[in-house]
């Protein structure tokens, strides 16, 4: 059985201006639907059941367009930052109790099309911590940031190494107890939590070779927008 999955759809959306500054990005059209409702096709045409949409930035809006998620399949939750963005870390943490011992994490403006069974599969044959789906970049879609060591990632955001040929993908996977040592209810970025695991040898890597899309940026929303209708001819 899948695990649940926690998207993290709370941030301010502040590079898509104006679209964003009276939708959340998780409701940007695109192919004339809400984003967010492409993702949870996605996650159910992949196994999943449950969800849990970690929301701050106009998270009423996302809540009222997706429900409980019966349309989709799904069993949809909702975790509210409250009266102030506590970031992706801290957002996760605040979800840990409707999200259970281990779960997937991915970012509420990525469309993922990548095997989440072999993922999970992976993960748990790695017997660590945690897990991150990456991506061999050379810095095609964005900066790269993660090297591979025998099978597990090396996590450096905005480094100027120049053996990192990766990319965090987007997806990753965890046990709840990763974020115990953190504050609660602090402002926490999840890139923090991926660097220190790495640094004690506790991230374990899931290459995938299919590229990500993502609506983070003006440019990126539009390359989305052309797969989705690509796909959606396709049938």
């Amino acid at each position: 059985m899948s695990l649940p999955v926690a998207i993290l759809a709370g941030g301010l959306g502040s590079r898509l201006h104006p679209l964003t500054e009276r939708i959340p990005k998780a409701l940007a059209p695109v192919v004339g639907r809400p984003f967010v409702f492409h993702q949870l096709e996605l996650l159910r045409s992949q196994g999943v059941r449950r969800v849990v949409l970690c929301v701050g930035y106009l998270g009423e809006q996302i809540q009222a367009a997706v429900g409980n998620g019966t349309r989709f399949g799904l069993a949809v939750q909702y975790s509210f930052d409250g009266e102030r963005l506590l970031g992706t870390g801290g957002a996760l943490r605040r979800a840990l109790p409707l999200l259970g011992a281990e779960f997937f994490v991915l970012y509420g403006d990525t469309y993922l099309p990548c095997p989440f069974a072999a993922v999970q599969s992976a993960y748990e044959r790695a017997g660590q911590p945690a897990l991150m789906t990456v991506l061999r970049n050379e810095d095609r879609w964005g900066r790269s940031n993660v090297a591979l060591r025998d099978g597990m990632v090396e996590y450096e955001k905005n480094s100027q190494r120049r053996d990192l040929r990766y990319i965090d993908f987007g997806l990753s996977v965890m046990r709840a107890q990763i974020l115990s040592p953190y504050p609660q209810e602090q402002i926490l970025d999840l890139a923090t939590v991926w660097r220190d695991l790495s640094l004690e040898g506790q991230l374990a890597a899931f290459e995938v070779t299919e590229r990500f899309y993502e609506i983070g940026s003006r440019e990126g929303l539009a390359d989305t927008e052309s797969f989705l209708a690509r796909r959606a001819i396709a049938g």
